[in-house]
């Protein structure tokens, strides 16, 4: 079988059951594990404002 109609039949299966929503994962996840999450998702956002913050001082849209 060629790999990108593998890939495509294992993202179906892995849907059917249906995404976990960030609620739900946070309930399943011990206090260090949502804290690891939370610091990872403050730094992503934290590096988008500045990336935004970069392009407004260099006058670019």
């Amino acid at each position: 079988m060629r790999k990108d109609v593998i890939e495509q039949v294992m993202r179906e299966m892995g849907r059917r059951g249906g995404k976990i929503g960030g609620k739900r994962a946070a309930e399943a996840m011990t206090p260090e594990q949502r804290s690891e999450r939370a610091k990872k998702a403050a730094a992503a956002s934290a590096a988008v404002r500045s990336a935004a913050a970069k392009k407004r001082k260099e006058g670019q849209p």
